[in-house]
């Protein structure tokens, strides 16, 4: 199981996510590209941590939308999209590749994320994005998405991703941020859940009801308070029930 954290989430003097105690942990690193986060002299650096400690690299892509750091529903024309997708790749590939590494996969960011799963027109963007910024890297994604569809249609290696701290629907989405419970602030209970996530291949939704998931990646969100301890907790607790933990890609 690989085990993945969204990093670089600063601008400026603005400081968001652990990212030097994640890059101890995590397998691979979800990097904001500067649209709802991050910044070129971020960016480089998490990047050159990133390399060092052989942790694949990933272009976390989003809305333009850095006052609501890419959380808010935006209707961005189909065009417009695939090109700031390949903006936002081909910006953390100069960092990747200058800190002798690369651009392994590409993950969509909060709003896109969730409207790909369902929304075939964005999804088929983002994905003209990825073609467009070259480079053929895996997607990483929510199972059933119309995203991870999209991308093996156009044969890129498509990955699928489960939430250590997330609550679930019956129906495999995950709960929208905005109601009550969506985020999950018991580590215990997050430990529990990845690791039934990576050995039973299950999750219990919302409602109480078990669903199953099949994932290779399990993200912990960086911005979560704690993140980095709690990253290092799963990956132990991962590694104790029999499960290893290396990169997808």
């Amino acid at each position: 199981m690989d085990l993945n954290a969204d990093l670089g989430e600063g601008f400026g003097r603005w400081t968001l996510t652990e990212d030097e105690a994640l890059l101890t942990c995590v397998t691979s690193a979800n990097v904001a590209c500067g649209f709802h986060a991050g910044d070129a002299s971020v960016m480089r650096r998490v990047c050159d941590t990133a390399a060092a400690r052989g942790v694949r690299i990933g272009a976390q892509v989003s809305y333009r939308d850095l006052a609501g750091f890419g959380r808010r529903a935006m209707d961005v024309p189909s065009a417009e999209l695939t090109a700031e997708i390949a903006y936002q790749i081909g910006a953390l590939r100069v960092f990747a590749e200058a800190a002798g590494s690369t651009v392994s996969y590409v993950k969509p960011h909060g709003a896109l994320y969730n409207r790909t799963v369902r929304d075939d027109e964005q999804a088929a963007a983002v994905i003209e994005g990825v073609l467009l910024a070259g480079g053929r890297p895996a997607v990483l994604g929510l199972p059933g998405s119309r995203l991870l569809d999209r991308a093996g249609a156009a044969g890129l290696t498509a990955v699928e991703e489960a939430f250590a701290d997330r609550a679930y629907t019956p129906q495999g989405t995950l709960v929208p941020r905005g109601e009550e419970g969506a985020v999950l602030h018991d580590a215990d209970e997050v430990v529990r859940r990845s690791v039934g996530m990576a050995v039973e291949r299950a999750v219990t939704a919302a409602d109480g009801s078990r669903i199953p998931v099949g994932a290779r990646s399990l993200c912990v969100h960086g911005d979560t308070p704690g993140a980095a301890a709690l990253a290092r907790r799963v990956r132990v607790a991962l590694e104790e029930a029999g499960v290893s933990v290396r990169a997808f890609a």
